[in-house]
């Protein structure tokens, strides 16, 4: 549970923060693009936005590639730390019985914390003269620095943030783990289901590319969004490795509609220019013991 509503739009699937009315009518490197052309010559220029960048990227709203963020709940918070419960088991855990008493939820024991925000930032090199082309200009930041800063979310979501505001998915100490086998498919089922042995619903699976092709290969993709699991594909993750959750229940993903588009003049190789995305976030840990962790030995 969380001291927060969630407010986002949904577009085939995917999660999208609308905060910012100038968004309905412009996207984000449009309105850049703009107010680039008001600033003065030579000086640093920021765009602040009420929105979550990594989120507006185009093409998430037109292909089923998913995101380590697209697995998760979001909710609009104020620019604050965030209260939360957050509820670990009392115990070792153990397989559940078949009364409330003998599963492992009938001994979590649940606290109060609180979530720190952090910013995901991202910088991109500019090619010369691309200030002189807003058009240009608009579409490389929609389609080039925004999915930048999405790797840069998956990453931090995943492995964490360098303030510790974020500890990261792989390295929760509750996380339960086990073997990622040749079967990559068998590892995977077996997996989904001890995953609901602490009373979740297993669905959501973060694993890499040569991973999630293996699935496709092996035609048993279908049969996991039949069973209501979504899979993303990152990078961000060890090609040996495969996490599976109750993403929706065991965590929070924090958007305050905090951003910002700046244009950082000889900030890039060379002293080019550079333009940085900026965009905050928080993550409340509910259930870390609803993640498994299989790595392949």
């Amino acid at each position: 549970m969380l001291a927060a509503t969630a407010d986002s739009a949904v577009q085939q699937g995917v999660q999208i923060q609308l905060a910012d009315p100038a968004l309905a009518t412009r996207s984000p490197g449009e309105e850049f693009a703009w107010s680039v052309r008001t600033a003065g010559p030579d000086q640093d220029h920021t765009v602040p936005f009420r929105a979550h960048l990594p989120a507006v990227f185009p093409l998430f709203a037109t292909r089923p590639r998913y995101a380590v963020r697209h697995l998760l709940k979001t909710a609009s918070v104020a620019d604050a730390p965030v209260t939360f419960v957050h509820e670990p088991p009392a115990a070792e855990l153990a397989a559940a019985g078949t009364s409330y008493q003998a599963t492992p939820e009938g001994a979590f024991a649940p606290r109060l914390e609180e979530a720190e925000l952090t910013d995901l930032t991202v910088r991109v090199p500019l090619p010369d003269g691309l200030l002189d082309q807003p058009a240009l200009l608009a579409s490389f930041v929609d389609y080039r620095v925004l999915v930048r800063l999405s790797v840069v979310e998956n990453e931090t979501l995943l492995h964490g943030s360098a303030d510790k505001a974020i500890s990261g998915l792989l390295n929760l100490p509750e996380i339960r783990r086990g073997t990622l086998g040749e079967d990559v498919y068998a590892s995977i089922t077996e997996a989904a289901a001890e995953v609901e042995e602490t009373g979740g619903s297993c669905d959501g699976i973060v694993v890499h590319p040569f991973t999630y092709w293996e699935l496709v290969r092996a035609g048993v993709l279908g049969q996991l969004g039949a069973a209501g699991i979504t899979v993303s594909r990152t990078r961000m993750i060890p090609r040996g490795q495969v996490l599976l959750g109750d993403f929706r229940a065991a965590v929070t993903l924090l958007v305050p509609g905090v951003a910002s588009l700046a244009l950082r003049r000889g900030a890039g190789p060379g002293g080019s220019d550079a333009i940085e995305a900026t965009s905050r976030i928080g993550l409340a840990v509910h259930l870390p013991q609803h993640f498994l962790l299989l790595t392949r030995d």
